[in-house]
């Protein structure tokens, strides 16, 4: 007589264990948290040295399904808040002849491909647009971290992502040959799993 119990029981536990496991499974959203979060950009200067700058306000989510090893991701750069150290030299770089602020306020990514090894995350391929151009450029994540925020005490991923561009591939051509060609993105983040409603 105790067997059908003993039966019961056990498919029961089975049934909760595959119904935890698929909600551990489930895509997590995750929000970038803009305080660490910083594109960095080098150019070469005159033939001299490389100028260095960055975006001080993005803002942007990405979802993550590690158990199906893909995600997506859009990312939002406000171009008004480049950064180079030199008030000047901003006000230039803002201007008609490079990102031009007043026509394209925002530099965009967007991913529906996220690649994984394993748990890394290596490689999102999508579409950057900057100057009202949009082009393919693929990220190449050197670092990826998911845990629980020592500070926060959330859940959080943390990454290091490279990419290098032409700026002509975005119609930006002023000063060719005085200013390099070739720019390379180094992009700091960190985000925060979106809490669940109840």
């Amino acid at each position: 007589m105790k067997k059908p119990m003993v039966h019961a029981a056990l498919i029961a536990a089975l049934l909760g264990a595959s119904f935890v496991s698929t909600a551990q499974a489930a895509p997590e959203k995750f929000v970038i948290d803009s305080a660490h979060t910083y594109p960095f950009f080098e150019i070469n200067h005159l033939g001299w040295s490389t100028t260095r700058g960055l975006f001080r306000k993005v803002t942007g989510t990405a979802t993550l399904d590690f158990a199906a090893k893909q995600g997506s991701a859009e990312i939002v750069i406000d171009a008004g808040s480049l950064d180079t150290a030199d008030a000047k030299r901003d006000e230039h770089l803002r201007g008609e002849d490079f990102l031009d602020i007043a026509q394209y306020p925002n530099i965009t990514f967007k991913s529906d491909k996220l690649s994984f090894q394993g748990d890394k995350l290596v490689k999102a391929d999508g579409q950057l647009t900057l100057h009202g151009v949009t082009r393919p450029v693929t990220l190449i994540f050197t670092q990826f971290k998911c845990g629980e925020h020592p500070v926060y005490k959330k859940h959080y991923c943390g990454a290091d992502a490279t990419a290098t561009l032409k700026r002509s591939d975005f119609g930006i051509t002023a000063y060719s040959g005085a200013i390099g060609e070739e720019v390379k993105l180094l992009i700091q983040v960190e985000a925060a799993r979106e809490a669940k409603s109840q």
